[in-house]
Protein backbone atom coordinates (compact mmCIF):
# COMPACT_ATOMS: atom_id res chain seq x y z
CA UNK A 1 0.00 0.00 0.00
CA UNK A 2 1.25 3.46 -0.99
CA UNK A 3 0.51 6.37 1.32
CA UNK A 4 0.94 9.81 -0.25
CA UNK A 5 2.22 12.09 2.52
CA UNK A 6 2.79 15.31 0.63
CA UNK A 7 2.71 16.85 -2.85
CA UNK A 8 4.83 19.78 -4.02
CA UNK A 9 3.84 20.66 -7.57
CA UNK A 10 4.11 17.22 -9.16
CA UNK A 11 6.79 16.00 -6.73
CA UNK A 12 5.53 13.29 -4.37
CA UNK A 13 6.59 12.33 -0.85
CA UNK A 14 5.26 8.96 0.22
CA UNK A 15 5.53 5.70 2.13
CA UNK A 16 5.21 2.34 0.43
CA UNK A 17 4.17 -0.46 2.79
CA UNK A 18 5.45 -3.87 1.67
CA UNK A 19 5.69 -7.40 3.14
CA UNK A 20 9.36 -6.65 3.90
CA UNK A 21 9.01 -3.22 5.48
CA UNK A 22 8.10 0.37 4.72
CA UNK A 23 9.93 2.21 1.92
CA UNK A 24 10.23 5.97 2.32
CA UNK A 25 9.92 7.66 -1.09
CA UNK A 26 11.45 9.14 -3.18
CA UNK A 27 13.91 6.24 -3.04
CA UNK A 28 16.99 5.08 -4.94
CA UNK A 29 17.25 1.30 -5.29
CA UNK A 30 20.78 -0.11 -5.04
CA UNK A 31 21.46 -2.47 -7.94
CA UNK A 32 22.73 -5.95 -7.06
CA UNK A 33 22.30 -7.62 -10.44
CA UNK A 34 23.24 -11.20 -9.48
CA UNK A 35 22.30 -10.89 -5.83
CA UNK A 36 25.25 -8.68 -4.85
CA UNK A 37 26.42 -5.10 -5.42
CA UNK A 38 29.45 -5.24 -7.73
CA UNK A 39 32.52 -4.02 -5.87
CA UNK A 40 32.62 -6.42 -2.90
CA UNK A 41 29.81 -4.67 -1.00
CA UNK A 42 27.98 -6.97 1.41
CA UNK A 43 24.38 -6.85 2.58
CA UNK A 44 25.74 -5.80 5.98
CA UNK A 45 27.43 -2.87 4.23
CA UNK A 46 24.13 -1.93 2.57
CA UNK A 47 22.51 -1.47 5.97
CA UNK A 48 25.29 0.99 6.91
CA UNK A 49 24.93 2.79 3.56
CA UNK A 50 21.24 3.63 4.15
CA UNK A 51 19.97 1.24 1.47
CA UNK A 52 16.18 0.81 1.64
CA UNK A 53 15.64 -1.42 -1.40
CA UNK A 54 17.99 -3.82 -3.18
CA UNK A 55 17.31 -4.58 -6.86
CA UNK A 56 18.25 -7.90 -8.45
CA UNK A 57 17.99 -9.17 -11.97
CA UNK A 58 15.58 -11.92 -12.95
CA UNK A 59 17.42 -12.88 -16.14
CA UNK A 60 20.86 -13.17 -14.52
CA UNK A 61 19.60 -15.17 -11.53
CA UNK A 62 17.57 -17.43 -13.84
CA UNK A 63 20.71 -18.21 -15.87
CA UNK A 64 22.97 -18.53 -12.80
CA UNK A 65 22.56 -20.09 -10.23
CA UNK A 66 18.99 -20.79 -11.42
CA UNK A 67 15.79 -19.54 -9.79
CA UNK A 68 14.88 -23.11 -8.75
CA UNK A 69 18.15 -23.27 -6.81
CA UNK A 70 17.35 -19.97 -5.07
CA UNK A 71 13.87 -21.25 -4.22
CA UNK A 72 15.30 -24.44 -2.69
CA UNK A 73 17.56 -22.28 -0.54
CA UNK A 74 14.58 -20.31 0.80
CA UNK A 75 14.32 -17.42 -1.67
CA UNK A 76 16.47 -14.42 -2.47
CA UNK A 77 16.06 -12.67 0.91
CA UNK A 78 17.42 -15.71 2.75
CA UNK A 79 20.03 -16.42 0.06
CA UNK A 80 21.43 -12.87 0.27
CA UNK A 81 20.82 -12.50 4.02
CA UNK A 82 18.79 -9.33 3.40
CA UNK A 83 15.45 -8.84 5.15
CA UNK A 84 14.45 -5.48 3.62
CA UNK A 85 12.56 -5.03 0.33
CA UNK A 86 13.92 -6.47 -2.92
CA UNK A 87 12.67 -5.53 -6.38
CA UNK A 88 13.35 -7.91 -9.26
CA UNK A 89 13.13 -6.67 -12.82
CA UNK A 90 11.35 -8.87 -15.31
CA UNK A 91 14.34 -9.96 -17.39
CA UNK A 92 12.87 -8.20 -20.41
CA UNK A 93 15.53 -5.51 -20.72
CA UNK A 94 18.39 -8.04 -20.54
CA UNK A 95 16.76 -10.26 -23.14
CA UNK A 96 16.74 -7.29 -25.50
CA UNK A 97 20.13 -5.81 -24.58
CA UNK A 98 22.29 -8.93 -24.07
CA UNK A 99 20.91 -11.57 -26.39
CA UNK A 100 22.62 -11.60 -29.78
CA UNK A 101 20.02 -13.96 -31.19
CA UNK A 102 16.41 -13.48 -30.21
CA UNK A 103 12.96 -13.95 -31.67
CA UNK A 104 10.02 -12.02 -30.26
CA UNK A 105 6.72 -13.87 -30.62
CA UNK A 106 3.29 -13.45 -29.04
CA UNK A 107 4.04 -16.17 -26.49
CA UNK A 108 7.31 -14.53 -25.40
CA UNK A 109 10.95 -14.30 -26.43
CA UNK A 110 13.27 -17.07 -27.64
CA UNK A 111 16.94 -16.24 -27.19
CA UNK A 112 20.39 -17.61 -26.46
CA UNK A 113 22.08 -17.30 -23.06
CA UNK A 114 24.87 -14.72 -23.07
CA UNK A 115 26.91 -17.09 -20.84
CA UNK A 116 26.90 -20.42 -22.64
CA UNK A 117 24.73 -19.88 -25.72
CA UNK A 118 22.03 -22.38 -24.69
CA UNK A 119 18.54 -21.77 -26.01
CA UNK A 120 16.16 -20.11 -23.52
CA UNK A 121 12.59 -18.86 -23.53
CA UNK A 122 10.99 -16.22 -21.30
CA UNK A 123 7.41 -15.06 -21.63
CA UNK A 124 5.08 -13.32 -19.18
CA UNK A 125 4.24 -16.50 -17.27
CA UNK A 126 7.87 -17.67 -17.14
CA UNK A 127 9.02 -14.26 -15.84
CA UNK A 128 6.40 -14.35 -13.09
CA UNK A 129 7.35 -17.91 -12.12
CA UNK A 130 11.06 -17.04 -11.97
CA UNK A 131 10.33 -13.97 -9.81
CA UNK A 132 7.98 -15.99 -7.60
CA UNK A 133 10.78 -18.56 -7.11
CA UNK A 134 13.09 -15.71 -6.10
CA UNK A 135 10.42 -14.50 -3.66
CA UNK A 136 11.14 -10.80 -4.22
CA UNK A 137 9.01 -8.10 -2.61
CA UNK A 138 8.15 -6.43 -5.93
CA UNK A 139 8.07 -8.19 -9.29
CA UNK A 140 8.14 -6.29 -12.57
CA UNK A 141 5.86 -7.20 -15.46
CA UNK A 142 7.49 -8.71 -18.55
CA UNK A 143 7.61 -6.15 -21.35
CA UNK A 144 9.46 -5.32 -24.53
CA UNK A 145 11.85 -2.41 -24.14
CA UNK A 146 11.80 -1.06 -27.67
CA UNK A 147 14.59 1.34 -28.71
CA UNK A 148 13.77 4.97 -27.86
CA UNK A 149 14.25 6.02 -31.47
CA UNK A 150 12.40 3.09 -33.13
CA UNK A 151 9.86 3.93 -35.83
CA UNK A 152 6.27 4.59 -34.85
CA UNK A 153 4.63 1.46 -36.28
CA UNK A 154 7.14 -0.81 -34.53
CA UNK A 155 6.60 0.98 -31.20
CA UNK A 156 2.81 0.82 -31.54
CA UNK A 157 2.83 -2.94 -32.15
CA UNK A 158 5.37 -3.49 -29.37
CA UNK A 159 3.29 -1.54 -26.82
CA UNK A 160 0.12 -3.42 -27.73
CA UNK A 161 1.96 -6.71 -27.17
CA UNK A 162 3.38 -5.43 -23.87
CA UNK A 163 -0.19 -4.64 -22.75
CA UNK A 164 -1.36 -8.16 -23.60
CA UNK A 165 1.67 -9.53 -21.75
CA UNK A 166 0.79 -7.44 -18.68
CA UNK A 167 -2.65 -9.04 -18.41
CA UNK A 168 -0.97 -12.45 -18.58
CA UNK A 169 1.57 -11.42 -15.91
CA UNK A 170 -1.20 -10.32 -13.56
CA UNK A 171 -3.20 -13.52 -14.06
CA UNK A 172 -0.13 -15.70 -13.45
CA UNK A 173 0.97 -13.77 -10.37
CA UNK A 174 -2.54 -13.99 -8.90
CA UNK A 175 -2.35 -17.76 -9.43
CA UNK A 176 1.17 -18.13 -8.02
CA UNK A 177 0.31 -16.15 -4.89
CA UNK A 178 -2.32 -18.78 -3.98
CA UNK A 179 0.03 -21.79 -4.15
CA UNK A 180 1.13 -23.50 -0.94
CA UNK A 181 4.83 -23.61 -1.82
CA UNK A 182 5.10 -19.96 -2.94
CA UNK A 183 7.75 -18.21 -0.84
CA UNK A 184 6.16 -14.74 -0.86
CA UNK A 185 2.37 -15.03 -1.22
CA UNK A 186 2.08 -11.23 -0.98
CA UNK A 187 4.43 -10.52 -3.88
CA UNK A 188 3.58 -7.19 -5.52
CA UNK A 189 3.40 -6.44 -9.25
CA UNK A 190 4.43 -3.24 -11.05
CA UNK A 191 3.36 -2.60 -14.64
CA UNK A 192 5.61 -0.81 -17.13
CA UNK A 193 4.66 2.06 -19.41
CA UNK A 194 6.33 1.97 -22.83
CA UNK A 195 6.02 3.98 -26.03
CA UNK A 196 9.50 5.32 -26.82
CA UNK A 197 9.30 9.10 -27.36
CA UNK A 198 5.78 9.13 -28.85
CA UNK A 199 3.63 11.11 -26.40
CA UNK A 200 0.27 9.83 -27.61
CA UNK A 201 1.33 6.16 -27.52
CA UNK A 202 2.78 6.64 -24.01
CA UNK A 203 -0.36 8.39 -22.73
CA UNK A 204 -2.74 5.82 -24.20
CA UNK A 205 -0.66 3.02 -22.72
CA UNK A 206 -0.59 4.73 -19.31
CA UNK A 207 -4.39 4.94 -19.34
CA UNK A 208 -4.73 1.26 -20.29
CA UNK A 209 -2.39 -0.11 -17.64
CA UNK A 210 -3.77 2.18 -14.92
CA UNK A 211 -7.10 0.37 -15.24
CA UNK A 212 -5.49 -2.79 -13.81
CA UNK A 213 -4.99 -1.19 -10.37
CA UNK A 214 -1.53 -2.71 -9.88
CA UNK A 215 0.73 -2.13 -6.87
CA UNK A 216 2.87 0.38 -8.77
CA UNK A 217 3.78 1.68 -12.21
CA UNK A 218 7.10 2.17 -13.96
CA UNK A 219 8.10 4.32 -16.90
CA UNK A 220 10.39 2.11 -18.98
CA UNK A 221 12.29 2.53 -22.23
CA UNK A 222 14.01 5.78 -21.27
CA UNK A 223 17.73 6.53 -20.85
CA UNK A 224 18.26 4.19 -23.83
CA UNK A 225 19.30 6.62 -26.55
CA UNK A 226 17.09 9.69 -26.27
CA UNK A 227 18.33 13.05 -24.95
CA UNK A 228 17.75 14.18 -21.37
CA UNK A 229 15.37 16.84 -22.70
CA UNK A 230 13.33 14.16 -24.50
CA UNK A 231 13.25 12.01 -21.35
CA UNK A 232 12.01 14.91 -19.20
CA UNK A 233 9.40 15.76 -21.84
CA UNK A 234 8.07 12.18 -21.81
CA UNK A 235 7.79 12.30 -18.00
CA UNK A 236 5.93 15.62 -18.13
CA UNK A 237 3.46 14.14 -20.61
CA UNK A 238 2.92 10.64 -19.19
CA UNK A 239 3.22 10.85 -15.38
CA UNK A 240 -0.09 12.75 -14.99
CA UNK A 241 -1.84 9.73 -16.56
CA UNK A 242 -0.37 7.25 -14.06
CA UNK A 243 -2.15 6.86 -10.69
CA UNK A 244 -0.85 9.42 -8.18
CA UNK A 245 -1.80 7.09 -5.31
CA UNK A 246 0.70 4.44 -6.49
CA UNK A 247 4.51 4.47 -6.66
CA UNK A 248 5.90 5.75 -9.96
CA UNK A 249 9.25 4.21 -10.94
CA UNK A 250 11.64 5.53 -13.60
CA UNK A 251 13.67 2.51 -14.65
CA UNK A 252 17.43 2.68 -15.07
CA UNK A 253 17.84 6.37 -14.19
CA UNK A 254 20.14 7.93 -13.37
CA UNK A 255 22.59 10.64 -12.46
CA UNK A 256 21.98 12.88 -9.43
CA UNK A 257 20.84 15.59 -11.85
CA UNK A 258 18.41 13.17 -13.56
CA UNK A 259 16.97 12.16 -10.19
CA UNK A 260 16.35 15.76 -9.05
CA UNK A 261 14.67 16.66 -12.35
CA UNK A 262 12.56 13.49 -12.30
CA UNK A 263 11.42 13.88 -8.68
CA UNK A 264 10.15 17.31 -9.71
CA UNK A 265 8.15 15.59 -12.47
CA UNK A 266 6.47 13.08 -10.13
CA UNK A 267 8.85 10.09 -10.01
CA UNK A 268 9.49 8.43 -6.66
CA UNK A 269 11.41 5.18 -7.41
CA UNK A 270 14.80 5.10 -9.15
CA UNK A 271 17.54 2.58 -9.90
CA UNK A 272 20.79 2.82 -11.79
CA UNK A 273 24.10 0.95 -12.07
CA UNK A 274 26.04 4.25 -12.31
CA UNK A 275 27.08 4.71 -8.65
CA UNK A 276 28.56 1.21 -8.49
CA UNK A 277 29.92 1.12 -12.05
CA UNK A 278 31.52 4.55 -11.82
CA UNK A 279 32.91 3.76 -8.37
CA UNK A 280 34.67 0.69 -9.75
CA UNK A 281 36.43 2.99 -12.23
CA UNK A 282 37.53 5.62 -9.64
CA UNK A 283 34.72 8.06 -10.49
CA UNK A 284 33.07 9.36 -7.32
CA UNK A 285 30.11 11.65 -6.69
CA UNK A 286 30.38 14.66 -4.39
CA UNK A 287 28.27 17.69 -3.54
CA UNK A 288 30.65 19.66 -5.77
CA UNK A 289 30.35 17.38 -8.77
CA UNK A 290 32.01 14.17 -9.94
CA UNK A 291 35.73 13.46 -9.39
CA UNK A 292 38.12 11.06 -11.11
CA UNK A 293 40.47 9.83 -8.38
CA UNK A 294 43.00 8.61 -10.96
CA UNK A 295 43.80 12.25 -11.68
CA UNK A 296 47.41 13.10 -10.77
CA UNK A 297 46.31 16.09 -8.71
CA UNK A 298 45.06 13.72 -5.99
CA UNK A 299 48.44 12.00 -5.49
CA UNK A 300 49.19 14.06 -2.35
CA UNK A 301 45.59 14.93 -1.43
CA UNK A 302 45.09 13.93 2.19
CA UNK A 303 41.42 15.03 2.34
CA UNK A 304 38.36 12.75 2.07
CA UNK A 305 36.46 12.25 -1.18
CA UNK A 306 33.87 14.79 0.05
CA UNK A 307 34.46 16.73 3.27
CA UNK A 308 30.68 17.19 3.66
CA UNK A 309 30.06 13.41 3.54
CA UNK A 310 29.67 11.25 6.64
CA UNK A 311 30.02 7.87 4.93
CA UNK A 312 32.33 5.18 6.42
CA UNK A 313 34.87 5.92 3.67
CA UNK A 314 35.00 9.71 4.04
CA UNK A 315 35.26 9.39 7.81
CA UNK A 316 38.53 7.47 7.47
CA UNK A 317 40.30 7.42 4.08
CA UNK A 318 41.96 10.03 1.87
CA UNK A 319 41.84 10.60 -1.87
CA UNK A 320 45.59 9.97 -2.04
CA UNK A 321 45.25 6.55 -0.40
CA UNK A 322 42.32 5.47 -2.58
CA UNK A 323 44.17 6.65 -5.70
CA UNK A 324 47.19 4.57 -4.61
CA UNK A 325 44.92 1.51 -4.21
CA UNK A 326 43.65 1.90 -7.78
CA UNK A 327 47.20 2.27 -9.10
CA UNK A 328 48.22 -0.85 -7.15
CA UNK A 329 45.14 -2.66 -8.49
CA UNK A 330 43.88 -3.42 -4.98
CA UNK A 331 40.25 -4.56 -4.79
CA UNK A 332 39.72 -2.30 -1.77
CA UNK A 333 39.85 0.73 -4.09
CA UNK A 334 36.69 -0.34 -5.88
CA UNK A 335 34.94 -1.30 -2.67
CA UNK A 336 35.60 2.06 -1.00
CA UNK A 337 34.43 4.09 -4.01
CA UNK A 338 31.27 2.01 -4.52
CA UNK A 339 30.43 2.35 -0.82
CA UNK A 340 30.90 6.12 -0.95
CA UNK A 341 28.80 6.49 -4.10
CA UNK A 342 25.89 4.41 -2.75
CA UNK A 343 25.95 6.37 0.50
CA UNK A 344 25.99 9.62 -1.50
CA UNK A 345 22.93 8.60 -3.56
CA UNK A 346 21.00 7.26 -0.56
CA UNK A 347 21.80 10.38 1.47
CA UNK A 348 20.69 12.62 -1.39
CA UNK A 349 17.33 10.80 -1.39
CA UNK A 350 17.09 11.42 2.38
CA UNK A 351 17.73 15.12 1.76
CA UNK A 352 15.08 15.17 -1.00
CA UNK A 353 12.52 13.60 1.34
CA UNK A 354 13.32 16.11 4.08
CA UNK A 355 13.11 19.03 1.62
CA UNK A 356 9.67 17.80 0.48
CA UNK A 357 8.57 17.38 4.11
CA UNK A 358 9.61 20.97 4.80
CA UNK A 359 8.16 22.47 1.58
CA UNK A 360 11.54 23.61 0.26
CA UNK A 361 12.23 21.15 -2.55
CA UNK A 362 12.57 23.85 -5.26
CA UNK A 363 15.24 25.68 -3.24
CA UNK A 364 17.03 22.43 -2.37
CA UNK A 365 17.09 21.30 -6.01
CA UNK A 366 18.46 24.65 -7.21
CA UNK A 367 21.24 24.69 -4.59
CA UNK A 368 22.16 21.04 -5.21
CA UNK A 369 22.42 21.52 -8.98
CA UNK A 370 24.54 24.66 -8.50
CA UNK A 371 26.92 22.70 -6.27
CA UNK A 372 27.33 19.93 -8.84
CA UNK A 373 28.68 22.48 -11.35
CA UNK A 374 31.71 23.40 -9.23
CA UNK A 375 33.98 20.67 -10.62
CA UNK A 376 32.82 20.96 -14.21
Amino acid sequence: MYKLLKVSGRAKRGEFHTPHGVIQTPVFMNVGTAGAIKGAVSTEDLENLKCQVELSNTYHLHVRPGDEVVKKLGGLHKFMVWDKPILTDSGGFQVFSLAQLRKIKEEGVYFNSHIDGRKLFIGPEESMRIQSNLGSTIAMAFDECSPALADRSYVQNSVERTTRWLYRCKAEMDRLNTLDDTINKKQMLFGINQGAIYDDIRIEHAKRISELDLDGYAVGGLAVGETHAEMYHVLEEVVPYLPQNKPTYLMGVGTPENILESVERGIDFFDCVLPARNGRHAHVYTNRGKLNLMNAKYELDDTPIDDTCDCPVCRRYTKAYIRHLFKAKEMLAMRLCVMHNLYFFNTMMEEIRLALDEDRFAEYKKAKLEGFKENK
